[in-house]
């Protein structure tokens, strides 16, 4: 693995076409369709999702966004956040699902809580994959994680997707419980700091 000329920032607003591209990657299509639900497509959920990147106050901020680069080309991506704040950074999706789409999402089940950094999306471009960047950019979140003093780190990773498990159980997270989110059965792990 030879990672030296991947560098990890924090994202800007300018960026958040990319970025949106990569949170729908770290999604799945299935999953962002079944939020917009009937008569939308990939496109209009891309286009909501880049609104709410390009925000300050949404979760999928790009003030809650670290991005690798490699020769400043966005290749990763991790969004995470304070999970105190997951109803207040939510609502923005919530609001732009009913008015864009007439998708009610008020009743989404929490995914995180407070006392813990939630890794919300972390996808890296296939054409990067097999470099380490994923790896890098859960290292970072779990400083952003300790240097906010939070107690934990956690996320979330699909049944059906062992290989980010593994990846995620290497860097140290440990199982803590089942979840469901966007009509998928979902593995809790968490990270003590």
């Amino acid at each position: 693995m030879n990672n030296e000329n991947i560098s990890i920032r924090g994202a800007r607003p300018d960026e958040a076409a990319r970025i949106a591209g990569l949170i729908i990657m770290a999604m799945t299509e299935e999953c962002c369709l079944h939020f917009c639900g009937p008569g939308h497509d990939i496109r209009d959920f891309r286009r909501v999702m880049t609104s709410l990147v390009s925000r300050s106050d949404t979760q999928y901020s790009y003030n809650n966004t670290l991005v690798a680069t490699i020769e400043d080309n966005i290749v990763g991506i991790c969004v995470s956040y304070d999970g105190a704040l997951l109803h207040l950074l939510r609502q923005p999706f919530i609001d732009a699902a009913q008015q864009e789409w007439g998708m009610d999402h008020s009743s989404i089940p929490d995914e995180t809580q407070a006392g813990e950094l939630y890794i919300d999306s972390l996808a890296v471009d296939p054409d990067y994959r097999g470099r380490g960047i994923a790896s890098l950019l859960l290292r970072a979140t779990i400083d952003k994680s300790r240097a906010l003093g939070l107690p934990s780190t956690g996320l979330l990773v699909d049944l059906g997707n062992p290989k980010a498990e593994a990846l995620y159980n290497k860097v140290g997270f440990q199982y803590a419980g089942t979840n469901s989110w966007g009509g998928h059965g979902m593995k809790h792990l968490v990270l003590h700091n």
